[in-house]
């Protein structure tokens, strides 16, 4: 199996990254070996691959690109295919439709989202539709002078985009139907003032999602009601343990593949956060926050195996791995950790 790690690279970004990762991974061991440095393309952070596993697909943040690369099958090596334009500043998610034939991006600023068609090669195709997204600020006068939606996640039956919005504090919800966004039958709903949803989580079962919070690092529980693509919240809870009175920006947010546990990711406190689940409500409880054996963890992923986590540390250049309690959910580090220049997103290919 293989694991395709994107990177910051600009100094802008005051980055130390040179490209995407390519890695052999070893799911017993929880070990990761470098199989190739892609270099020449700016920032290419969030990626995803095609339900084939032949195409990775990654957003360039900071600029205003997408771009394709096919996956050699025998060596797990890219090679660049194409780049569309998403008609925005700072993409900063991309999502395809469970159908295969059409990848959604978020502009972060620009606020939109970007839709362009697949072609039966992999490479993408011009973009087909950018929907702007507006609304009333959050009262954080940094951090929300406008909208800035920061993920797209479709929702498991497929039928909705769910997409947390930063800067407004709301969660919008799509209809997507044959390639085209539009307006759900319930189009938002409101999170906690300066809360600032960023990222996103469906429990496999579909009727429940989670919301991790930024700024004010909490994870909201909500029910999802799949025919109308509402959304209402059921409860909240911080992604920090109680002793800890610094500074914090929640991140990342994973649902283990049983729907057992949820992991949320705490820059600042420099940790990732275990909670568990509650087999008949879905529900939270917080466990524990285990540190992230390095600076700043903007991502994290769970192996698809379940046996372990690796938490990508953004500013310490490292990627750390822990074993997964599969009673418990917890997680304890490894030793395993492997230098990676500003990494910031990893997806998995057989």
């Amino acid at each position: 199996m293989y694991a395709y790690v994107g990177s910051r690279t600009t100094r802008d970004r005051n980055a130390r990254g040179e490209g995407i990762s390519v890695y052999w991974l070893d799911q017993e061991r929880g070990i990761l070996e470098l199989v190739q440095l892609l270099k020449g393309h700016v920032n290419p952070s969030y990626l995803t691959l095609n339900e084939r596993a032949d195409v990775l697909y990654a957003v360039h943040g900071d600029e205003s690109d997408v771009s394709a690369f096919r996956i050699d099958s025998s060596s797990g090596r890219l090679s660049f295919l194409n780049t569309q334009d998403t008609q925005g500043k700072n993409p900063v998610h991309l999502a395809i439709a469970p159908a295969g034939k059409h990848l959604v991006v978020t502009n972060h600023i620009g606020a939109s989202l970007a839709v362009f068609p697949i072609n039966s090669d992999g490479c993408l195709g011009e973009l087909s539709q950018l929907l702007e997204l507006s609304g009333e600020p959050g009262p954080h006068r940094i951090e929300q002078p406008h909208a800035k939606p920061h993920y797209n996640l479709f929702s498991v039956d497929g039928q909705h985009v769910l997409v947390p919005d930063k800067g407004l504090d709301q969660i919008f919800s799509f209809r997507f139907d044959a390639g085209h966004l539009s307006a759900a039958d319930e189009p938002s709903i409101a999170t906690r003032e300066t809360a600032g949803p960023r990222h996103m989580a469906f429990h496999p079962q579909g009727a429940m999602a989670y919301v991790i919070n930024e700024l004010d690092s909490t994870v909201t529980t909500y029910r999802y009601q799949a025919r109308t693509g509402e959304l209402s919240a059921l409860q909240i809870l911080s992604s920090l343990p109680a002793s800890y009175t610094g500074n914090n920006r929640a991140a990342g947010i994973q649902v283990d593949q049983r729907g057992r546990f949820l992991y949320a990711s705490n820059r600042g406190h420099d940790s990732i956060a275990v909670f568990s689940i509650d087999p008949q409500t879905a529900l939270l409880s917080f466990i524990e926050a285990t540190p992230s054996a390095g600076r700043t963890p903007r991502f994290f992923t769970l192996t698809p195996n379940g046996r372990y986590l690796f938490a990508l540390n953004e500013d310490s250049d490292s990627i750390a791995a822990f074993a997964v309690n599969q009673e418990f959910g917890t997680l304890e580090a490894t030793g395993f950790e492997t230098i990676s220049g500003s990494p910031v997103c990893m997806v998995f290919a057989p």
